[in-house]
């Protein structure tokens, strides 16, 4: 019997599930604005971090509010305004083990999700899983690097039966209160 093969362009192949998978999560909410289930988001991190072949881990993620990830962004970016996620690698270059710290604006993705009619659920993981990425090396700051970075957190949120809001959201500009929308800055 033939079978058709469909090549997948290994920039986009999920890398094999290792076998023994430690991965440390803490998950600390200190916001009001989305109920969110931290048991929930500690398997979504420890599924997409397995997805991209990563066995010992220890991420850290705070779900905060816009006022809150502002303050981040001015003394780490120097960006002044609140933005969606930022991320933090604390691993030294050559570490066996991935350890990152994600700050996500749960506001912003509760604010976001209602403006395109989505389930809050799946903006805060496309958050989450966008700042797993910029961990594991992906960056968006060019065109090719954007491209993988979109199918691959494609690949990640329907693997968790989620829609992948990017499409309906892109990338805002700053507005008048300094405000930007996605700007996925790292």
């Amino acid at each position: 019997m033939e079978t058709d093969r469909i090549a997948t362009p290994t920039s986009i192949a999920p890398t094999p599930t290792p076998t023994a998978i430690e991965v440390e999560v803490e998950v600390s909410d200190t916001q009001s604005h989305l109920a969110a289930d931290p048991e929930w988001l500690a398997g979504l991190i420890r599924r997409t971090l397995a997805s991209r072949g990563v066995a010992r881990a220890s991420i850290s993620l705070a779900l905060v509010d816009d006022a809150t990830i502002r303050v981040i962004n001015v003394r780490h970016l120097g960006h002044d305004w609140p933005t969606d996620v930022i991320s933090f690698e604390l691993s030294d270059p050559g570490d066996p083990d991935l350890v990152g710290e994600l700050v996500v604006s749960a506001e912003m993705a509760a604010a976001t999700a209602r403006d395109v009619g989505v389930d809050p659920r799946a903006e805060l993981a496309l958050y989450v899983v966008h700042g797993l990425l910029h961990l594991c090396g992906f960056d968006d700051h060019d065109p090719e690097g954007e491209a993988e970075m979109r199918r691959t957190e494609g690949m990640a949120l329907a693997s968790e039966g989620l829609i992948n809001t990017f499409p309906l959201v892109g990338i805002a500009p700053t507005g008048p209160e300094g405000r930007e929308g996605l700007p996925w800055p790292r």
